[in-house]
């Protein structure tokens, strides 16, 4: 991808590449990232049988997902380090390779000639360096204008809605058919006469916290996320125990979720990001995930969780591309990888809390504690973004 290949402290343009060139690239981006998304949910969907059918009960399942989400929360810094100094074709080519070894050793967790819980546990090795999203919102963010970006960023969504969708389908029903079968320059240019930056710089990855701003808009972001991050984090149990659903089933109901996810980042964030500036679209997400919590905490069946999912959907992904465009304005031009690589862990973060919080709500006081507490947190950050509003920047500082 030339687009991607000059040194990331020099700042990119859109206007170094033509406009042909832009869009070949940037095509070329969303339909790799749609291929990984779809072959990442598809595992998503199988591992919850495959776990259950090699023996695990729920709680080693959720050392198994604690497990995933402890590695991609460490991998998520380091890999975007090593985005912003190898540049994004090298970090998609090792996201790549990582997804290719953890389908290799899912594979061979479903032998019976083999030991399939160690090698299920071992497939989760690999998902430290898997962030293919982050290093295509990398190419994305070098090679669209400022005032494109939320936009762009947006449209990404459609790939990941082609995965949960296609992903989600192929799953519920490879295992419902056939069960779980047992048988840049790419490198950043040191400083003259300087000590060239590593890519494990903890204390660089730290200082971008410490930015103005960064810190409260990073903590709106995780804040936010957390309740529905629980809830999605035991989704797979929540939809075999309470609400009786078969895997096809469950991945048809990925599919309408992911189906939805599509639309409104490929379609409606796009729009709304032309009328409305990005606090009150903040404000807005913050403000429907307190309605879709109260509508959680009443519900009882299926189809009200359907009828709740647009709201979820429009709130999750509304949330997450402001929150990212904010924090890319926020940083230098060099450091654009690693924030996305933070803003990444995110969602490990929530993995790696969420079996063992998630499990313990989930226990103890049953499905309606996911929307009592989606209401309270984000009551709590609608209030701080009320009193204090977010800055609103034109571009990144440079």
């Amino acid at each position: 991808m030339q687009g991607a290949r000059a040194p990331r402290d020099q700042g990119r343009s859109p206007g170094r590449m033509s406009a042909l060139g832009r869009s070949s690239v940037i095509l070329l981006t969303y339909v790799l990232a749609a291929t990984e998304l779809t072959c990442l949910f598809m595992q998503f969907s199988i591992v919850p049988y495959l776990s259950r059918k090699l023996g695990l009960d729920s709680i080693a399942f959720g050392y198994l997902q604690t497990t995933f989400g402890v590695l991609q929360l460490l991998g998520g810094p380091v890999f975007g380090r090593f985005a912003d100094q190898r540049g994004a074709r090298a970090a998609l080519t090792l996201s790549f390779l990582a997804a290719l070894a953890l389908y290799l050793l899912l594979a061979a967790a479903s032998s019976p000639a083999l030991p399939g819980v160690y090698l299920l546990f071992a497939s989760r090795l690999p998902g430290a360096l898997m962030h293919t999203l982050p290093a295509a919102q990398m190419v994305i963010t070098d090679l669209s204008a400022p005032e494109e970006r939320p936009a762009a960023l947006g449209r990404l969504g459609l790939c990941f809605g082609v995965g949960v969708i296609l992903g989600s389908l192929l799953g519920g029903t490879l295992v419902s058919a056939y069960g779980t079968k047992g048988a840049k320059t790419d490198a950043q240019a040191p400083l003259p006469g300087g000590p060239r930056a590593s890519v494990f710089d903890l204390k660089a990855i730290a200082s971008l916290l410490r930015l103005p701003d960064v810190p409260r808009i990073f903590l709106v972001k995780v804040a936010s996320n957390c309740p529905t991050g629980l809830f999605m984090v035991m989704f797979s149990i929540i939809s075999m125990d309470f609400f009786q659903l078969e895997a096809a089933q469950a991945g048809y109901l990925m599919s309408f979720f992911g189906l939805l996810q599509m639309v409104t980042q490929g379609l409606v964030i796009g729009q709304l990001s032309s009328h409305f500036s990005e606090e009150v679209l903040l404000r807005a997400s913050v403000l429907v995930f307190i309605v879709v919590g109260l509508a959680m905490a009443w519900m009882s069946s299926v189809f009200h969780f359907c009828l709740l999912v647009p709201g979820l959907v429009f709130s999750l992904c509304t949330l997450n591309v402001v929150t990212d465009s904010m924090l890319i304005k926020a940083v230098s031009t060099s450091d654009t990888g690693t924030m996305l690589g933070l803003c990444a862990s995110v969602q490990p973060l929530l993995r790696t809390l969420g079996p063992t919080v998630g499990g313990l709500l989930y226990r103890s006081f049953g499905v309606p504690v996911f929307g009592h507490v989606q209401v309270a947190i984000n009551t709590l950050v609608l209030l701080v973004l009320w009193r204090k509003p977010m800055p609103q920047r034109k571009d990144k500082v440079r």
